[in-house]
């Protein structure tokens, strides 16, 4: 997220950053994803204009997109990454499968 209060926010890092430094950035980006929806999704729901709603959920959908090919990404650099994620789906569908 930007940092308005630094001047030096936009400026390109005076090295190339490591993978594992990447890995957390992706994931930083991710949890942004999820949070711009929030907050669209919560202003949409606040307002009885059609076009504001209307564009407001658009927008909502494209960070779902976006969430998604942050969280793609993040599955090259870090197979064992989506590995985590099969488990925790694997969890529920043994646990709470007779919902599903």
């Amino acid at each position: 997220m930007p940092e308005f209060g630094n001047p030096f926010s936009g400026n390109a890092f005076d090295r190339k950053l490591t993978k594992s430094e990447l890995i957390r950035a992706i994931r930083f980006m991710i949890s942004a994803e999820y949070e711009a929806i929030q907050l669209y999704m919560q202003l949409a729901e606040s307002t009885d204009d059609k076009l504001a709603k209307e564009v407001l959920i658009d927008i909502a959908d494209e960070e779902r997109v976006h969430a998604g090919e942050f969280l793609k990404l993040l599955y090259h650099l870090d197979p064992e990454e989506e590995e985590y994620y099969k488990e925790g789906f694997e969890e529920i569908e043994e646990e709470f499968g007779e919902y599903l």
